[in-house]
Protein backbone atom coordinates (compact mmCIF):
# COMPACT_ATOMS: atom_id res chain seq x y z
CA UNK A 1 0.00 0.00 0.00
CA UNK A 2 1.12 3.54 -0.73
CA UNK A 3 0.94 6.37 1.78
CA UNK A 4 -2.04 7.74 -0.18
CA UNK A 5 -3.82 4.38 0.17
CA UNK A 6 -3.23 4.41 3.90
CA UNK A 7 -4.43 8.01 4.19
CA UNK A 8 -7.65 7.25 2.32
CA UNK A 9 -8.36 4.27 4.57
CA UNK A 10 -7.61 6.24 7.76
CA UNK A 11 -9.85 9.14 6.74
CA UNK A 12 -12.71 6.73 6.09
CA UNK A 13 -12.01 5.04 9.45
CA UNK A 14 -11.56 1.63 7.81
CA UNK A 15 -10.75 -0.60 10.81
CA UNK A 16 -8.49 -2.94 8.86
CA UNK A 17 -6.42 -0.13 7.37
CA UNK A 18 -6.39 1.76 10.68
CA UNK A 19 -4.78 -1.25 12.35
CA UNK A 20 -2.17 -1.46 9.61
CA UNK A 21 -1.55 2.29 9.83
CA UNK A 22 -0.84 2.06 13.57
CA UNK A 23 1.56 -0.82 12.95
CA UNK A 24 3.25 1.21 10.20
CA UNK A 25 3.85 4.35 12.27
CA UNK A 26 5.05 2.27 15.24
CA UNK A 27 7.52 0.28 13.14
CA UNK A 28 11.25 0.78 13.62
CA UNK A 29 12.05 -0.59 10.14
CA UNK A 30 13.64 1.96 7.80
CA UNK A 31 11.47 0.98 4.82
CA UNK A 32 8.30 1.41 6.92
CA UNK A 33 9.48 4.73 8.28
CA UNK A 34 9.71 6.25 4.80
CA UNK A 35 6.07 5.41 4.06
CA UNK A 36 5.02 6.38 7.59
CA UNK A 37 6.53 9.85 7.29
CA UNK A 38 4.72 10.42 3.99
CA UNK A 39 1.48 9.22 5.57
CA UNK A 40 1.88 11.53 8.56
CA UNK A 41 2.54 14.44 6.21
CA UNK A 42 -0.71 13.70 4.39
CA UNK A 43 -2.68 13.28 7.62
CA UNK A 44 -1.26 16.44 9.18
CA UNK A 45 -3.48 18.39 6.80
CA UNK A 46 -6.45 16.80 8.59
CA UNK A 47 -5.23 17.75 12.06
CA UNK A 48 -8.27 18.22 14.27
CA UNK A 49 -7.69 20.94 16.84
CA UNK A 50 -11.22 20.29 18.10
CA UNK A 51 -10.31 16.79 19.28
CA UNK A 52 -9.60 16.45 22.99
CA UNK A 53 -6.33 14.75 23.87
CA UNK A 54 -6.66 13.29 27.36
CA UNK A 55 -3.74 11.63 29.14
CA UNK A 56 -4.52 9.28 32.02
CA UNK A 57 -1.93 7.87 34.39
CA UNK A 58 -1.89 6.10 37.72
CA UNK A 59 -0.21 3.27 39.58
CA UNK A 60 -0.98 -0.36 38.66
CA UNK A 61 -4.23 -1.55 40.21
CA UNK A 62 -5.71 1.91 40.61
CA UNK A 63 -8.44 1.09 38.08
CA UNK A 64 -7.34 2.93 34.93
CA UNK A 65 -8.92 0.50 32.47
CA UNK A 66 -12.17 0.27 34.44
CA UNK A 67 -12.40 4.06 34.64
CA UNK A 68 -11.60 4.54 30.95
CA UNK A 69 -14.26 2.04 29.92
CA UNK A 70 -16.86 3.79 32.10
CA UNK A 71 -15.85 7.20 30.73
CA UNK A 72 -15.72 5.95 27.14
CA UNK A 73 -19.19 4.42 27.33
CA UNK A 74 -20.55 7.68 28.70
CA UNK A 75 -18.95 9.69 25.88
CA UNK A 76 -20.34 7.30 23.28
CA UNK A 77 -23.80 7.72 24.80
CA UNK A 78 -23.32 11.47 24.31
CA UNK A 79 -22.65 10.89 20.61
CA UNK A 80 -18.86 11.11 20.63
CA UNK A 81 -16.32 8.81 18.97
CA UNK A 82 -13.55 7.72 21.33
CA UNK A 83 -10.08 6.29 20.68
CA UNK A 84 -7.99 4.76 23.47
CA UNK A 85 -4.24 4.35 23.00
CA UNK A 86 -3.29 1.97 25.79
CA UNK A 87 0.40 1.36 26.49
CA UNK A 88 1.37 -1.91 28.16
CA UNK A 89 4.76 -2.59 29.79
CA UNK A 90 7.22 -4.68 27.80
CA UNK A 91 9.11 -7.52 29.43
CA UNK A 92 12.75 -6.77 30.19
CA UNK A 93 13.46 -10.48 29.58
CA UNK A 94 11.50 -11.42 26.45
CA UNK A 95 10.63 -7.96 25.13
CA UNK A 96 7.02 -9.10 24.79
CA UNK A 97 3.89 -7.47 26.16
CA UNK A 98 0.55 -8.82 27.33
CA UNK A 99 -1.51 -6.13 25.53
CA UNK A 100 -4.52 -7.02 27.65
CA UNK A 101 -6.41 -3.73 27.53
CA UNK A 102 -9.03 -5.05 25.11
CA UNK A 103 -9.90 -7.74 27.65
CA UNK A 104 -10.00 -5.15 30.44
CA UNK A 105 -12.32 -2.91 28.37
CA UNK A 106 -14.56 -5.55 26.73
CA UNK A 107 -17.64 -3.38 26.12
CA UNK A 108 -15.72 -0.36 24.88
CA UNK A 109 -13.59 -2.54 22.59
CA UNK A 110 -16.70 -3.91 20.87
CA UNK A 111 -18.42 -0.54 20.44
CA UNK A 112 -18.39 0.64 16.79
CA UNK A 113 -17.96 4.25 17.96
CA UNK A 114 -14.77 3.39 19.88
CA UNK A 115 -11.30 2.13 19.12
CA UNK A 116 -8.95 0.54 21.66
CA UNK A 117 -5.39 0.23 20.41
CA UNK A 118 -2.95 -1.51 22.78
CA UNK A 119 0.76 -0.95 22.12
CA UNK A 120 3.86 -2.23 23.94
CA UNK A 121 6.05 0.35 25.64
CA UNK A 122 9.08 -1.28 24.00
CA UNK A 123 11.14 -0.33 27.03
CA UNK A 124 10.68 3.38 26.35
CA UNK A 125 10.65 5.55 29.46
CA UNK A 126 7.86 7.95 30.32
CA UNK A 127 5.02 5.42 30.27
CA UNK A 128 4.21 5.83 26.57
CA UNK A 129 5.21 4.26 23.24
CA UNK A 130 7.89 6.05 21.23
CA UNK A 131 5.30 6.62 18.47
CA UNK A 132 2.30 7.60 20.60
CA UNK A 133 2.21 11.10 19.11
CA UNK A 134 1.99 9.65 15.61
CA UNK A 135 -0.84 7.36 16.71
CA UNK A 136 -2.73 10.37 18.11
CA UNK A 137 -2.50 12.04 14.70
CA UNK A 138 -3.88 8.89 13.02
CA UNK A 139 -6.81 8.79 15.47
CA UNK A 140 -7.69 12.43 14.89
CA UNK A 141 -7.51 12.04 11.11
CA UNK A 142 -9.92 9.10 11.43
CA UNK A 143 -12.45 11.42 13.06
CA UNK A 144 -12.21 10.45 16.72
CA UNK A 145 -13.25 13.41 18.84
CA UNK A 146 -11.68 12.23 22.09
CA UNK A 147 -8.27 10.51 22.13
CA UNK A 148 -7.34 8.97 25.48
CA UNK A 149 -3.74 7.96 26.14
CA UNK A 150 -3.48 5.43 28.96
CA UNK A 151 0.08 5.13 30.28
CA UNK A 152 1.86 2.00 31.46
CA UNK A 153 1.33 2.83 35.13
CA UNK A 154 4.85 2.39 36.42
CA UNK A 155 5.13 5.31 38.78
CA UNK A 156 6.43 8.87 39.04
CA UNK A 157 8.39 8.84 35.75
CA UNK A 158 5.24 8.93 33.67
CA UNK A 159 5.31 12.62 32.91
CA UNK A 160 5.91 12.48 29.15
CA UNK A 161 2.22 11.93 28.44
CA UNK A 162 1.55 15.45 29.78
CA UNK A 163 3.62 16.87 26.91
CA UNK A 164 1.47 15.22 24.22
CA UNK A 165 -2.05 15.70 25.60
CA UNK A 166 -4.22 18.72 26.35
CA UNK A 167 -5.47 17.54 29.73
CA UNK A 168 -3.50 15.29 32.10
CA UNK A 169 -5.47 13.22 34.62
CA UNK A 170 -3.91 11.30 37.50
CA UNK A 171 -5.88 8.44 39.08
CA UNK A 172 -5.21 7.73 42.74
CA UNK A 173 -6.44 4.84 44.85
CA UNK A 174 -8.29 5.38 48.14
CA UNK A 175 -5.96 5.44 51.11
CA UNK A 176 -3.00 6.81 49.19
CA UNK A 177 -3.35 10.04 51.12
CA UNK A 178 -2.02 8.26 54.20
CA UNK A 179 1.35 8.25 52.47
CA UNK A 180 1.07 11.61 50.76
CA UNK A 181 4.38 12.80 52.18
CA UNK A 182 6.14 10.10 50.13
CA UNK A 183 4.61 11.08 46.81
CA UNK A 184 6.89 12.99 44.47
CA UNK A 185 5.77 16.45 43.49
CA UNK A 186 6.55 16.00 39.78
CA UNK A 187 3.62 13.99 38.49
CA UNK A 188 1.11 15.55 40.93
CA UNK A 189 2.12 19.07 39.89
CA UNK A 190 1.59 18.20 36.22
CA UNK A 191 -1.91 16.83 36.74
CA UNK A 192 -4.80 19.07 35.71
CA UNK A 193 -7.30 16.73 37.36
CA UNK A 194 -6.80 14.23 40.18
CA UNK A 195 -9.39 11.46 40.49
CA UNK A 196 -9.71 9.26 43.56
CA UNK A 197 -11.01 5.92 42.29
CA UNK A 198 -13.03 3.11 43.88
CA UNK A 199 -15.23 5.49 45.89
CA UNK A 200 -17.82 2.81 46.59
CA UNK A 201 -18.80 0.27 49.24
CA UNK A 202 -16.46 0.09 52.20
CA UNK A 203 -13.93 2.31 50.40
CA UNK A 204 -16.29 5.27 49.93
CA UNK A 205 -15.36 7.04 53.17
CA UNK A 206 -11.67 6.34 52.65
CA UNK A 207 -11.84 7.74 49.11
CA UNK A 208 -13.48 10.93 50.32
CA UNK A 209 -10.82 11.32 53.02
CA UNK A 210 -8.12 10.83 50.37
CA UNK A 211 -9.79 13.43 48.16
CA UNK A 212 -9.69 15.99 50.97
CA UNK A 213 -6.04 15.26 51.73
CA UNK A 214 -4.95 15.73 48.11
CA UNK A 215 -7.05 18.87 47.72
CA UNK A 216 -5.29 20.28 50.78
CA UNK A 217 -1.88 19.19 49.42
CA UNK A 218 -2.53 20.98 46.12
CA UNK A 219 -3.37 24.16 48.00
CA UNK A 220 0.01 23.93 49.72
CA UNK A 221 1.91 23.26 46.46
CA UNK A 222 0.42 26.39 44.87
CA UNK A 223 1.76 25.52 41.42
CA UNK A 224 1.64 28.28 38.81
CA UNK A 225 -0.98 27.09 36.32
CA UNK A 226 -1.60 30.44 34.65
CA UNK A 227 -5.13 30.59 35.99
CA UNK A 228 -6.09 26.89 36.18
CA UNK A 229 -6.66 25.39 39.62
CA UNK A 230 -6.32 21.57 39.52
CA UNK A 231 -9.46 19.76 40.66
CA UNK A 232 -9.65 16.71 42.91
CA UNK A 233 -12.70 14.46 42.60
CA UNK A 234 -13.76 11.01 43.79
CA UNK A 235 -15.68 8.56 41.64
CA UNK A 236 -16.81 4.96 41.34
CA UNK A 237 -16.34 3.44 37.90
CA UNK A 238 -18.22 0.27 38.88
CA UNK A 239 -21.28 2.18 40.09
CA UNK A 240 -20.81 4.87 37.43
CA UNK A 241 -20.96 7.52 40.13
CA UNK A 242 -19.00 10.71 39.61
CA UNK A 243 -17.73 9.76 36.14
CA UNK A 244 -19.91 12.45 34.57
CA UNK A 245 -18.56 15.00 37.05
CA UNK A 246 -15.03 14.12 36.02
CA UNK A 247 -15.86 14.65 32.35
CA UNK A 248 -17.51 17.97 33.20
CA UNK A 249 -14.16 19.13 34.63
CA UNK A 250 -12.38 17.96 31.46
CA UNK A 251 -14.81 20.12 29.45
CA UNK A 252 -14.23 23.03 31.84
CA UNK A 253 -10.48 22.64 31.37
CA UNK A 254 -11.04 22.65 27.61
CA UNK A 255 -12.93 25.94 27.85
CA UNK A 256 -10.03 27.32 29.87
CA UNK A 257 -7.58 26.32 27.10
CA UNK A 258 -9.77 27.92 24.45
CA UNK A 259 -9.51 31.34 26.12
CA UNK A 260 -6.62 33.65 25.27
CA UNK A 261 -5.31 31.21 22.62
CA UNK A 262 -3.95 28.87 25.30
CA UNK A 263 -4.81 25.76 23.27
CA UNK A 264 -3.03 27.13 20.20
CA UNK A 265 0.12 27.76 22.21
CA UNK A 266 -0.23 24.40 23.96
CA UNK A 267 -0.35 22.58 20.63
CA UNK A 268 2.64 24.58 19.38
CA UNK A 269 4.65 23.45 22.40
CA UNK A 270 3.52 19.86 21.82
CA UNK A 271 4.89 19.97 18.27
CA UNK A 272 8.15 21.51 19.49
CA UNK A 273 8.60 18.79 22.14
CA UNK A 274 7.80 16.19 19.47
CA UNK A 275 10.57 17.65 17.30
CA UNK A 276 13.16 17.59 20.09
CA UNK A 277 12.29 14.02 21.09
CA UNK A 278 12.50 12.91 17.44
CA UNK A 279 15.93 14.51 17.08
CA UNK A 280 17.17 12.73 20.20
CA UNK A 281 15.90 9.40 18.95
CA UNK A 282 17.35 9.78 15.45
CA UNK A 283 20.74 10.88 16.80
CA UNK A 284 20.83 7.79 18.99
CA UNK A 285 19.83 5.48 16.14
CA UNK A 286 22.26 6.97 13.62
CA UNK A 287 25.11 6.96 16.13
CA UNK A 288 24.74 3.26 16.90
CA UNK A 289 23.79 2.47 13.30
CA UNK A 290 27.34 3.11 12.10
CA UNK A 291 29.19 -0.24 12.06
CA UNK A 292 32.55 1.20 13.17
CA UNK A 293 30.90 3.12 15.99
CA UNK A 294 28.96 0.06 17.07
CA UNK A 295 32.18 -1.97 17.22
CA UNK A 296 33.88 0.80 19.21
CA UNK A 297 30.97 0.90 21.68
CA UNK A 298 31.03 -2.89 22.02
CA UNK A 299 34.74 -2.73 22.87
CA UNK A 300 34.02 -0.13 25.55
CA UNK A 301 31.21 -2.29 26.91
CA UNK A 302 33.69 -5.12 27.41
CA UNK A 303 36.05 -2.79 29.28
CA UNK A 304 33.21 -1.60 31.51
CA UNK A 305 32.31 -5.20 32.35
CA UNK A 306 35.88 -6.01 33.37
CA UNK A 307 36.24 -2.81 35.36
CA UNK A 308 39.03 -1.43 33.19
CA UNK A 309 37.14 1.81 32.73
CA UNK A 310 34.28 3.57 34.51
CA UNK A 311 30.92 3.80 32.74
CA UNK A 312 31.09 7.60 32.57
CA UNK A 313 34.58 7.58 31.09
CA UNK A 314 33.49 4.94 28.58
CA UNK A 315 30.53 7.07 27.56
CA UNK A 316 32.85 10.03 26.93
CA UNK A 317 35.17 7.88 24.84
CA UNK A 318 32.26 6.49 22.85
CA UNK A 319 31.74 9.94 21.37
CA UNK A 320 35.39 10.24 20.33
CA UNK A 321 36.55 7.43 18.07
CA UNK A 322 40.21 6.46 18.62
Amino acid sequence: MTAADYAEGVRSADRSILGRAFTLVESRKLEDRVVAEELLHLLSRDSNDNAIRLGISGAPGVGKSTFIEALGKRLIADGKRVAVLAVDPSSEISGGSILGDKTRMPELSRAPEALVRPSPSGGDLGGVHHRTRESILVCEAAGFEVVIVETVGVGQSETQVASMTDCFMLLIGPGTGDHIQGIKRGIVELADILVITKADGDSAALAENTRREFAHALDILQSDRNGWQPRVLACSSLDNQGVGDVWAIVVEHREYLLTDDRLTEHRRQQRLRWFHDAVDQLLHEQFLGDSDTAAHVESLRAQVLTGEITPTAAAARALVRR
